[in-house]
């Protein structure tokens, strides 16, 4: 069975503020039929009620559980505490969730083995606080955790090597490649740890590299990220996430472009 194809509401953050009934029809109106949520435990009813209306599910979601306080979307950290596990799988059980995603944890966390060995400390005590509520847990990269090298490897792949075996990670396959690595290569390395993937493109224009916001991104398929290439090598794929973090045009349109290339490729 082919993954579910689904978008990360982040990418559309701005106009989700403003105006959520709205911009969930935009995103159903665009051919999805799965969101993955952000920052969902205080609005969590909302969010269902809103959700439900357009005919949408939320497989996926992304909060914080291996950090104590809110790490923001450039990894600097803040003093916001995070919910508790309770609190978030309480929210994600409303949204009929069945994985939730830690989305990161600020770079200066990955400078040694012992401090991957504490987030993974605190990746599988949640996931053993998600279990009796029937729900899987799992960890997004952005590019540090692929910077960092520990004896060699990749600071993911350290990582991976110290999760329960019921712990998910969710490559988000731009930030791996922004980060220098061979993106094929590395989802197989993962195997079947993966089971989603952000579905992410930019030209990796080198002048562009250094910025964030991102500069460079772009439609699925019209960006150098080996898209194809790495869809190919998660070999127990789930979830396919369209993701942009910054995009210079229309936002709608980009995912919906992003979404026929998965479609596509799925035989849709």
């Amino acid at each position: 069975m082919p993954p579910i194809t689904s978008v990360q509401l982040f990418t559309v953050k701005t106009a989700l503020d403003a105006d959520l009934e709205g911009t969930l029809a935009k995103i159903a109106d665009a051919g999805f039929t799965s969101v993955e949520p952000y920052d969902f435990v205080r609005r969590a009813d909302a969010l269902a009620a809103a959700f439900t209306a357009q005919g949408l599910a939320a497989p996926t979601g992304h909060a914080f559980l291996a950090s104590d306080s809110f790490v923001r979307p450039d990894g600097t950290g803040t003093t916001v505490e995070v919910p508790t596990h309770d609190e978030v799988f309480a929210a994600a059980k409303t949204l009929g969730m069945t994985i939730v995603i830690d989305p990161y944890t600020v770079p200066a966390r990955w400078e040694t083995r012992e401090q991957i060995e504490d987030t993974a400390r605190r990746l599988n005590a949640a996931a053993a606080a998600a279990a009796p509520h029937g729900l899987r847990v799992g960890y997004h990269n952005h590019a540090h955790e692929l910077e960092a090298q520990i004896d060699g490897e990749t600071g993911l792949e350290v990582l991976a090597s110290l999760l329960d075996p019921e712990v998910a990670l969710e490559v988000d396959l731009y930030w791996a490649a922004r980060a220098g690595v061979d993106v094929p290569a590395l989802l197989q390395r993962l195997g079947d740890r993966v089971k989603a993937v952000h579905v992410k493109d930019g030209t990796l224009a080198p002048e562009l590299l250094d910025a964030y916001p991102p500069a460079d991104q772009v439609p699925a398929g019209e960006g150098t990220v080996p898209l194809a290439e790495a869809l190919d090598a998660a070999s127990a794929l789930e979830y396919s996430v369209v993701e942009f973090d910054a995009f210079d045009g229309d936002l709608f349109d980009a995912v919906r472009t992003s979404r026929v290339f998965l479609d596509e490729r799925a035989g849709r």
